[in-house]
């Protein structure tokens, strides 16, 4: 391998991969792409040390790993509300938030990689990367590379500077936790693969009119909305239709618009009337689980920096 040119096509074609792998381990876009731009520096930075001892994806992925294991080291581990708190009592105005390096974000499509699109859709899901956050980051690592990637032990072992006895001990201790944890969120996300359509047409017709009978009676009887950032979650019919009928005045008028987050899932961008003049300005991302045609869970993602990430426009007209 050429030591003194740094292969950016080389490095292009694991990008995909490795933004997913990066977002799992970290529960932000935000910071997977930070890590994955860090990543190329130190490889171009390092590319004349590299000797081939390894793959150059393995080496790659050890660049990567290193980065999220810092990052990790100095962070708080992400969260939903529902995994955090209880759902409300009083049903007012959400006004208590966390910081966005609290919460886990909707993804966008990691690219068009014939590899990436063959590792499992359904550990993108958000109560996977929920899941994820309870793992130390080691192990989380090591569960991420052999149960999503379907690395051997030996190239899990080469990336993280481990033993393969180390890596499935890890590993062991990993899957261990992950089914005792016991999240609010992986209960609420007990659900059909895919929101029926003809339910999330009607959710549209429904919010877009903002018709609170109609609304509430796509829901479970304990159907819930929570609101990053906002501490608050409902749950029930009865402070569902409570809580529309308070926010009223902040949603009427509003429109949704398809996308698709992690993996391909459905949601729906909700744009809301600006009160400062015309047309309609980002508010949030409506990722809908159902269970039986009928809405377990609407998480609304209240993110505006959301919009760009995901190719939105900035504003939309009436």
């Amino acid at each position: 391998m050429n030591e003194t040119a740094f292969d950016e096509p080389l490095f292009a074609s694991l990008k995909p991969g490795l933004t997913s792998f990066c977002y799992r381990m970290l529960g932000s876009m935000d910071d997977a792409d930070d890590a994955v731009q860090e990543t190329s520096i130190r490889v171009w930075q390092s590319w004349s040390t590299f000797r081939q001892d390894s793959s150059f994806k393995t080496w790659v992925y050890r660049i990567a790993s290193n980065l999220c294991l810092d990052k990790l080291r100095q962070s708080k581990r992400r969260a939903l509300p529902v995994d955090l708190f209880d759902p409300a009592v009083a049903i007012v105005e959400p006004r208590d938030t966390l910081p966005d390096s609290a919460w886990i974000w909707p993804s966008p499509d990691f690219g068009g990689d014939p590899e990436d699109r063959l590792v499992r859709r359904d550990t993108l899901r958000l109560c996977f990367i929920a899941l994820l956050q309870t793992l130390p980051p080691r192990q989380r690592a090591v569960l991420i590379l052999k149960d999503v990637f379907e690395w051997s032990s030996k190239q899990i072992a080469g990336t993280l500077s481990m033993s393969p006895a180390a890596v499935n001990s890890a590993l062991q201790r990993a899957r261990e936790t992950m089914d005792r944890a016991q999240l609010r969120s992986d209960e609420l996300s007990s659900m059909d693969v895919q929101p029926e359509q003809q339910l999330l047409s009607r959710y549209v017709e429904a919010f877009e009119q903002f018709d609170i009978a109609a609304l509430v009676a796509l829901f479970h009887e304990e159907g819930c909305m929570s609101m990053p950032p906002f501490e608050m979650w409902i749950r029930g019919k009865e402070d569902l239709s409570a809580f529309y009928s308070l926010t009223r005045w902040h949603c009427e008028g509003s429109r949704l618009v398809p996308i698709t987050v992690n993996g391909g899932y459905p949601a729906l961008a909700q744009y809301m009337p600006d009160k400062e003049g015309s047309g309609l300005i980002p508010w949030g991302i409506h990722v809908i689980e159902t269970k039986g045609n009928r809405i377990l869970h609407v998480q609304n993602f209240i993110h505006t920096p959301l919009f760009s990430r995901f190719g939105l426009p900035e504003r939309i007209d009436r």
